[in-house]
């Protein structure tokens, strides 16, 4: 296991970040969802390696075996956290991938630093642009909504987090797409983020509005999501990002759950591949791809991304 340190907002003391590098070639950094950490990758590292990639996953501050300090959970600081990271391993033609969460810290990495070593990115389930309701965003999670879920998470956060890994995989009473030894797994893997950052980063992407951002991906993105996602459903998200990438492909994952980087991974995969390797996914599938603007049934989740 490998560490980088980062600032620390300004204080002395320097945090540390536990990140693993794998493979050679072309460089892919995956960018974890809350509340999980780098090991949500397990399906696709030896895949991505496969294929000639270089891999690095990291654990976001607060979570993994990074350092978790009390602040330091807005964007503008984990964009930061991944610039550090980039430049320590002087990374130069990367392709960022984020997953829910990690979408955030995609956009606000362009927003604030423009394109400098990226020539690509992935946003997979992500919570871009704007998963807050406001008055030009009506279809958003309400500000009581989002305190009541707060509550929850602060009165028993592994209870909280046992729900929440049913609705990220899509499990109820006829559909079970995980077993539950995994769903354990998964929600261990969720309590061993400090309790501080689990909230504060509840709150970063709850609440950031990255509409602006978004529009600031300046290369070829590909966009994924779920058309069964409950957890961050696609009519107020990637439906709405779609619009505001300026160079993006958009594949929606028919009856897919939020967590399809494990229920779909070999369709996840190949496609990573094929679109790292030529910029394009050939669309040979029935999926339904979206006309952009159209609004999804599904409505926002009490849970979060």
């Amino acid at each position: 296991m490998n560490f980088i340190e980062v600032n620390n907002n300004g204080r002395d003391a320097l945090l540390k970040l536990s990140y693993c590098d794998y493979g050679k070639g072309k460089p892919v950094v995956l960018i974890h969802g809350w509340p999980l950490s780098k090991e949500m990758w397990e399906y696709q590292l030896e895949p991505l390696v496969g294929a000639g990639f270089r891999v690095i996953t990291y654990d976001r501050r607060g979570f993994g075996k990074s350092d978790k300090p009390w602040d330091g959970y807005d964007y503008d600081t984990l964009a930061r956290d991944l610039k550090a990271l980039l430049d320590r391993l002087d990374l130069r033609d990367v392709t960022l991938v984020g997953f829910s969460m990690g979408g955030g810290e995609v956009a606000r990495y362009f927003s604030n630093y423009g394109d400098n070593r990226v020539t690509q990115a992935v946003l997979i389930s992500s919570v871009l642009p704007c998963l807050a309701k406001t008055s030009d965003n009506e279809n958003g999670t309400s500000k009581e909504k989002a305190e009541e879920r707060m509550a929850k998470l602060s009165n028993d956060r592994i209870g909280f987090l046992d729900e929440f890994g049913k609705h990220f995989f899509g499990v109820n009473m006829i559909n079970h797409p995980v077993s539950a030894p995994l769903l354990d797994y998964y929600r261990m893997l969720g309590s061993m983020a400090s309790a501080r950052a689990t909230r504060e980063c509840m709150k970063s992407f709850g609440a950031t509005d990255f509409r602006n951002d978004t529009t600031k991906i300046n290369v070829p993105t590909l966009i994924i999501h779920g058309s069964e996602d409950h957890t961050v459903p696609i009519g107020i998200s990637s439906n709405k990002a779609s619009q505001l990438v300026p160079d993006n492909q958009y594949i929606v994952y028919e009856g897919a759950p939020h967590g399809l980087f494990y229920t779909h991974k070999e369709r996840l995969n190949a496609d990573l591949i094929e679109f790292i390797n030529t910029g394009i996914v050939s669309n040979d599938t029935d999926d339904t791809i979206l006309v952009p603007g159209d609004e999804h049934t599904a409505t926002m989740n009490p849970f979060g991304a």
